[in-house]
Formats: structure tokens, C-alpha cells, sequence
């Protein structure tokens, strides 16, 4: 009797033993989130699922602040940018359905195509590689994003646009080339996209939550979207859904997005061969829809997304059939880092929260030995220096963030989850730096124990104001250089205005990041041009006339 007994206690405190791991699992994934929606960073819904089995399931501040109405694991988030995987999904079932190929040129299935547009396929579309200029960057965004605008008509805004560079020569990512896929489902497909994303992925994977989001209907248990501002949480900026189309468009909740993960890993929706065009990386980790990537040894299929009022964060694990989904109604970067720490976490590293590192004292002398300009990569540099007792460090193009001592030679950032660590040879010389972020271990040699420092000169009223100008950086998007109160700024679009300083009477560099503007003259002396030098970008922009 004492034998048969045995294997059943062993079998008993085996599952005991697992129950208690996965209660501390959980409480840590809280403790993790709350991190977040304690401060109101984060508000939404967010699941961790391993082989289909759900470890987390909790949602997060509210729905609706004005009506104080929580959010539930039921609750609709708009998707923004996670929508692409689903237009990826449906041009390769109109593939294995023989209605067109990837490799085929756009113009086969959109003849009024424009010519520039002869070389690009469905695949640089899909792969983010046709060249076609991104529409979201253009100025004019903000005034085309508030109307209803049929497809045919936001494609109108950038089909005449040069290219950015020729199609497959490199990945730059547009929403311009997912709004040209969302139309080519409609056209060769003959339903409109809503309908064809419904009838052919949501409803035969069950996804009852799922749509097309919509200004006009009423949308049961939808969220509504926020944007930090400078007195708190305020109502996002207005989008009308009829732009993004299928660049961003969708809505979905957590457990419909497991449905997802679970159909299309689970061969329930694409074949073998589909799957795997779909998830193969073609260029800068990016396959068809989703992103490719080895992440702590681990290999990781994702996507985020960010729309007005909403970021979300949707990662798969295929080896260990892990899916942690992250869909918040406030902006911000907390649904991707917590992704990454909850995927972290439930593959058994460990993960310490920026509030839980701990400040050490060390020597300025210390400090002052990592002072230097460390190499990250080819033209991106990471600048150590040290502002009185504060280290400091800034990447190249980036602002500059002190980062303080968990040890000598460990040293973490609170402005973002990342931390840097010096490494020293056998004589106590430092060497290099490693910079770990997003589970990457990324190696800087120390390259010069110095940093270029730039010292700011006189120029005169007159000489500022010759600079004073519109400049077309790339066709939509224009750097406007003014004078204010003696001081060279500039501004690009609708992003917020940067003050330069000059160094010599033609060359200016800001403060706020690292960045250097570089005036040109012609032959008769007059102001022609600039260059902006920004990390391992050097941007030529014209003058345009007055």
C-alpha cells in the first residue's frame, strides 16, 4: 500500500508545488503592471497565456474617467498598429486562394497606379520596403486625421509623392504601404475590408469582440482614449477611423487576441507555408505584419501599436507557446516594456523594476574614470559624462538622462528600464560599456575617454535672421527655422519646437538632443540650404522660396 501511496504524494505536492509557483507568478505580474497603473501610466487590460492556458487576466484604471467606469478583461481597446498582422493575414489567404502573389508588382491589381510605383510588389508592402513615404510623419497629418476620408482618398494624399528610396533597398516603416494593402484586399477580394476581416479571421476563430472601429456606432464596452498632459490625463486628440484603415484601424480585447495567437500559431487559419513566409524576417527583424526577433535566446514574434488615446502590445513566443497581450487606453510606452517584462518573468528570469534598484554612493573620482564616448554602433555613439557628482549619458540624436550607481560599475536609468554596466581590463582600465535593454545585451567599446564638447559663440542679429526659413527636409515634411528673442529655433511639423546655439556662424547644435544644423550658402552668399546631423542621419534640406 505504501508504494501505491507515494507516487500520488509525489504527484499531489508536484501540483501543489506548481499551483504555488503560478500564485507567486501572478502576484509578481501584478506587482509589475501596478507599476505602471499606479501612476496612472498604464490603464487597460493585460494577459499572459502559456499553451493556451491563462497564468494572468486582470484589467486596470478606467474605461471612462468622466463616468469613473473600470476596465474589465472585456473591455475594447482600439489596436492602432497591431491591425497590420491581421492585413498581413488576409492578403496571404487571398494568396493561398489564388486571387494574387506577393511577388506580383502593386500596379498588376491597382492600375492607375503611379509610375514611380512600377518596381514595388506586395511584399514591400507588406515588409515595409516600397519606398512610399509615410503619411502619419506628413505635417498635414493632423488636418487629414479628422475627417472621414475614404481609402481611395488618404492613398491620394501620398501617391504622388517621390519615394524615399528605391523599393527592397531597405525597411522603413509606413503606414502608407498597410493603408495600400487594405485597399488591395477590398479591390481583389470585392468586400470592403471591414467585412472580409470578419467573415474570413474573426469569426471562424471566434473573436466575438473584435471589429473595425467606428466614430458613429455604438460599441459596446469601448474604451475611450488618453494622452498624458500637464495637469494629468486628458481626452486623446480625435482620429477619424476611416484613415487608418488597415494600418490601424481594428479593435479587439485580450482574450480575443489569445483566439488570434492560438488560430494563426495553431494552423487554424494560414497553411504551413503562409505562416511561414509571414513570420520569416526580411528586413530590420521585420517579416509580414509582425516583428522577428531573438530576445534573451528566446525567439519572439510581436507587434505594438499606438493610435490616439491607445498603446498596445501583442508578443508571442512560439517555442514555449507563450502570449503576453498588453492593450492600454492611455499613451505612453508602458504596454511594450511590460510585454517584455512579463515575458521575461514567466520564462523564469528575473525582473527588477526600476523603483526597486537601489542608489549607491560612489566616488566622483570613481564617476569620473567612465567619462567617454563608447561605440553602440556604426555611427551611434553613447557619450558618458559627468555634470558635478551626476553621470550622465546621451546616444547619439537622443537628450541626455543621468543614470545612477547600483554598484561601481552597474549604473540604471530611471527615465527608461535600462541599465548600463562598464567593463575594465585586468589592469582596472575601462574598456567598454554594456547597455541592457529590452532583454538585449548590447557591447560599446570605449573608443576616446573624452566627449566632444561644444562651446556655444556670438553671432549677430542680422546673420541669425538670414537663417530664418522653411526647409523641405523630404516632400511633407518641412523644418521651419525662426528667431526668437535671439535665438535660432526650429520645428518640425507638429512636433515641439527645439532652440539651437550656434559654434561658428553657420553651425548651430542643440541641447535638448544631439543634433547639429549646418546652414549652406550658394554662389551669390545667400542662405540656400542646411544639413541636419542627427545620430547617424545627415538630412539635406532646401530652402524653400517665401
Amino acid at each position: 500500500m505504501p508504494m501505491r501511496i507515494r507516487p500520488t504524494l509525489v504527484a499531489l505536492l508536484a501540483i501543489l508545488g506548481s499551483c504555488v509557483i503560478h500564485a507567486q507568478d501572478a502576484s509578481r505580474m501584478d506587482t509589475i503592471v501596478r507599476s505602471y497603473a499606479d501612476s496612472r501610466a498604464f490603464m487597460g487590460a493585460v494577459l499572459v497565456a502559456r499553451d493556451g492556458q491563462v497564468l494572468f487576466d486582470k484589467a486596470y484604471g478606467f474605461a471612462n474617467l468622466e463616468w469613473n467606469t473600470p476596465n474589465t478583461p472585456s473591455t475594447r481597446f482600439r489596436l492602432g498598429s497591431v491591425t497590420k498582422q491581421f492585413t498581413a493575414a488576409s492578403i496571404l489567404l487571398l494568396e493561398e486562394r489564388g486571387k494574387l502573389k506577393t511577388s506580383e508588382p502593386v500596379g498588376k491589381y491597382m492600375p492607375d497606379a503611379p509610375a514611380a510605383w512600377g518596381g514595388i510588389t506586395i511584399f514591400n508592402l507588406l515588409t515595409h520596403t516600397s519606398g512610399i513615404p509615410n503619411f502619419t510623419s506628413f505635417p498635414e497629418y493632423r488636418q487629414l486625421e479628422r475627417f472621414d476620408t475614404p481609402v481611395r482618398d488618404v492613398i491620394a494624399k501620398f501617391r504622388d509623392r517621390p519615394l524615399d528610396f528605391a523599393p527592397g533597398e531597405k525597411m522603413l516603416y509606413s503606414n502608407s504601404g498597410y493603408v495600400v494593402l487594405g485597399y488591395l484586399v477590398e479591390k481583389i477580394s470585392g468586400q470592403d475590408y471591414e467585412s472580409f476581416v470578419q467573415q474570413n479571421i474573426f469569426t471562424p476563430l471566434g473573436m466575438k469582440d473584435s471589429g473595425y472601429d467606428s466614430n458613429t456606432r455604438i460599441i459596446a464596452q469601448r474604451a475611450a482614449g488618453y494622452t498624458p498632459g500637464r495637469d494629468g490625463l486628458r481626452n486623446a486628440d480625435f482620429v477619424h477611423m476611416s484613415v487608418p484603415h488597415g494600418a490601424g484601424a481594428l479593435y479587439s480585447t485580450t482574450h480575443d487576441l489569445l483566439l488570434w495567437e492560438q488560430g494563426l500559431f495553431g494552423g487554424k487559419l494560414l497553411s504551413a507555408a503562409s505562416l511561414a513566409k509571414m513570420t520569416t524576417p526580411f528586413k530590420g527583424d521585420y517579416g509580414l505584419g509582425v516583428m522577428i526577433q531573438t530576445v534573451n535566446g528566446r525567439k519572439r514574434i510581436s507587434h505594438g501599436g499606438s493610435i490616439e488615446g491607445f498603446n498596445t502590445s501583442l508578443v508571442y513566443f512560439p517555442d514555449s507557446r507563450v502570449a503576453v497581450i498588453s492593450l492600454g487606453n492611455v499613451n505612453g510606452n508602458a504596454p511594450d516594456r511590460m510585454t517584455d517584462q512579463l515575458g521575461r518573468l514567466v520564462h523564469g528570469d528575473a525582473v527588477q523594476l526600476t523603483s526597486e534598484r537601489t542608489e549607491v554612493p560612489v566616488a566622483r573620482d570613481i564617476l569620473a574614470r567612465y567619462v567617454g564616448t563608447y561605440q553602440l554602433a556604426p555611427q551611434v555613439s553613447m557619450m558618458m559624462t559627468l555634470d558635478g557628482n551626476q553621470l550622465m549619458t546621451q546616444l547619439s540624436g537622443q537628450p541626455r538622462l543621468p543614470v545612477f550607481p547600483q554598484s561601481e560599475t552597474l549604473f540604471f536609468l530611471k527615465a527608461v528600464d535600462a541599465q548600463v554596466e562598464f567593463v575594465k581590463d585586468e589592469k582596472g582600465a575601462v574598456t567598454a560599456a554594456v547597455l541592457h535593454q529590452n532583454g538585449r545585451d548590447q557591447r560599446a567599446p570605449r573608443i576616446s575617454d573624452t566627449v566632444l564638447e561644444r562651446r556655444e559663440v556670438q553671432v549677430a542679429p542680422a546673420v541669425l535672421a538670414s537663417y530664418a526659413g522653411t526647409y523641405a527636409l523630404r516632400p511633407g515634411a518641412d523644418l521651419v527655422v525662426t528667431v526668437e528673442n535671439g535665438q535660432l529655433v526650429t520645428q518640425l511639423g507638429p512636433q515641439p519646437k527645439v532652440p539651437f546655439f550656434a559654434e561658428s556662424e553657420t553651425r548651430f547644435f542643440a541641447r535638448m538632443v544631439d543634433a547639429q544644423i549646418e546652414f549652406r550658402k550658394d554662389a551669390t552668399g545667400a542662405i540656400s540650404g542646411l544639413v541636419l546631423h542627427q545620430g547617424p542621419a545627415n538630412l539635406e534640406a532646401q530652402r524653400k522660396a517665401p
